[in-house]
Parts: structure tokens; C-alpha cells; sequence
């Protein structure tokens, strides 16, 4: 998930970690309340209850809180794209293939953002150019990624063939790709003056209207059997614990760590992910997964360049990449 990346670091403190640790099994967990919600429940159904549910959430807070929301035209037009790019296009991906994939993969699929965002920012910004490091880190990054979906489905590709083992990994990583794209758009909220929880809760509230009309139309949920208390618990944790609650503990850390910071909250999430799916839903990984997921955590410390700088440091005429 992303919101807004603020060009701010600082040293963690110590209830920083904890935050941190915390935040990864927020986020973490929502793949595993998908995995179980999917069993009975299609995409659009699952997607428009968890952005619904935390809207209305981060409604009560911000009240609480003594702000608004914005009503000017052009901060409801951020919203809405704000929206499309880190809410309905990228969750709806994701529910799609942890139809089809373990949640576990998913999560680690969805670690990629960094990588993607690497690309998107060197393309479309002239202040975060690809540096060496940076390259390095990519470049291991898809490695895994290539590692993870495996030869067959590649081959699949290669033989015109489009099948569900490559199209679901597929939408994982663009999800991943609209994350990228979402960090970057989230950038014109600062020079709107709008809050960061203020922008939270906008682009959660044009998400559920955007994805309402949807779901009626596409899964008309009249018709469905009435959904499991576990598959009802699942919703209500993935909307307030894995979306509401995470946003306030994100921006809370955001402000107290610092952006880059809050980086390391992707080495953390798959782990958190592929526990709770072993241990709860009974999912298992590959040989393959475990490696992919090694070359994306070394692509990730490339691209956050302390591990190498600390490294660097303590090498006599070592140079940072």
C-alpha cells in the first residue's frame, strides 16, 4: 500500500520497531483474511466491503479528530485518482489471484512496489533518478519474481498461451505496479494541503463509490448464498484491521521514522503473510517461492542502500554503489 512518500527520514526510535513490526502484520494479515474470504465470495464483493467498511471507519476518526474532509474540485478529483490507483485497481487484482494463488505468494509478489516504483519515479520525476544501486536492486528484484512464477508458465508465454498459473501471479504484480503509480500521484496531496489522514479517508470514500456501482452490476450480490461467519469475520478484519487501523499506524510511523523508513515494512510483510497462511489456512511454498522471495528481500536492501553503506563503511576504499 501506498499513500504519500514525503521526502523525510530519521532515525527510528524505539517504539518505532514495534510500530513497524506491528504494521507488517496489519498489512500482512490482509492476505490471509482475502485467502479466506475468497472461498465464498467473489473479487468485487470482497474489495467494496473492505474500502466501504474502512471509509466509513476513517470517517468517525476524522471527526473525532476535529477535521473534514475537503470539498474543492480538484481535491475531490485527487481523491478519485488517488483512488483508482491505490485502492480499486490494485486490491481487485490482488483478490483475483489469491483466487487462484496462496496468499503467502501473493504477498510476496505484492514486496515488488519498491522495485516498480524504482522504474516509475526514474520515468516520470526529475529528482529520484535510477542510481547503480538502485539498477542492482531491481535487477535482483525480478530475478526472484522470474524465480517465483517458474519455467513452465513462463514457457506457457513463450508458446502464446496465457493461463490462469501466469495470468494470476501476473495481476499481483500489477497491483504492485499501481502501488508504484499510487506513491507517486500521492506526492500532489502535500501541495494541495491536504492531511494525510484526510487523504486516507478521500480516496477510500471515491473508492467505495467507484466500486459499488460494480459490484452491483458484475456480482450481484442478492444472489449469493449468505456468507459464512468466518467469511463475515475475514471482511471486517480486512477493512479494519488490515485497512483502517494500518493507515493510522502508517501515518503515525510516517511521521515519527520517516518514509524511508517505513521501506523496511516490505521485508517484513511477506514474513508475516506466508506465517499466518502455513499456520491458519494450511497453504504451503516451494523451494522456488522461498528463493525468489531471498533475491526480492536482497534486491530490497539494494534499493534501501543502508545495509550496503553501513558495509561500505566499514571497508577501507569500498565506494556506495
Amino acid at each position: 500500500m501506498s499513500i504519500l512518500s514525503p521526502a523525510i527520514n530519521r532515525p527510528m526510535q524505539g517504539a518505532d520497531g514495534g510500530l513497524l513490526a506491528l504494521l507488517s502484520i496489519l498489512w500482512g494479515g490482509s492476505f490471509f483474511f482475502v485467502g479466506v474470504a475468497v472461498r465464498e465470495l467473489p473479487p468485487f464483493s470482497i474489495v467494496t466491503a473492505r474500502v466501504g467498511l474502512a471509509a466509513l471507519a476513517l470517517v468517525i476518526a476524522l471527526r473525532l479528530m476535529g477535521q473534514a474532509l475537503p470539498r474543492e474540485p480538484r481535491i475531490l478529483a485527487a481523491f478519485l485518482g488517488m483512488g483508482l490507483l491505490n485502492n480499486v485497481l490494485p486490491f481487485s487484482l490482488i483478490v483475483w489471484g489469491q483466487g487462484h494463488i496462496d496468499s503467502g505468494l501473493a504477498s510476496i509478489l505484492n514486496a515488488t512496489t519498491p522495485l516498480f516504483t524504482v522504474l516509475v519515479a526514474h520515468a516520470l520525476t526529475s529528482d529520484e533518478k535510477v542510481t547503480a544501486g538502485k539498477l542492482l536492486g531491481v535487477a535482483l528484484g525480478f530475478c526472484g519474481v522470474t524465480a517465483m512464477i517458474g519455467g513452465a508458465a513462463l514457457r506457457e508465454l513463450g508458446q502464446g498461451g496465457l493461463g490462469v498459473g501466469l495470468l494470476a501471479p501476473l495481476a499481483c504484480l500489477g497491483a504492485a505496479l499501481s502501488y508504484a503509480f499510487a506513491g507517486l500521484y500521492g506526492r500532489r496531496f502535500r501541495g494541495l494541503g491536504v492531511s494525510p489522514m484526510a487523504t486516507a479517508t478521500g480516496q477510500l470514500c471515491a473508492s467505495t463509490l467507484v466500486l459499488t456501482p460494480v459490484m452491483l452490476v458484475v456480482d450481484r450480490p442478492w444472489t449469493l448464498p449468505m456468507p459464512s461467519a468466518a467469511t463475515l469475520a475475514a471482511l471486517a478484519g480486512l477493512a479494519l484491521v488490515s485497512t483502517a487501523a494500518a493507515y493510522v499506524v502508517y501515518f503515525r510511523l510516517l511521521a515519527s521514522a520517516g518514509a524511508t523508513n517505513l521501506l523496511l515494512v516490505t521485508f517484513l510483510l511477506p514474513v508475516s503473510a506466508v506465517t499466518l497462511g502455513v499456520l491458519v489456512l494450511g497453504e504451503s511454498l516451494e523451494g522456488k517461492h522461498l528463493a525468489g522471495m531471498a533475491l526480492i528481500g536482497l534486491g530490497l536492501a539494494a534499493i534501501d542502500g543502508r545495509a550496503w553503506r553501513a558495509l561500505a563503511g566499514g571497508v577501507p576504499g569500498r565506494k556506495e554503489l
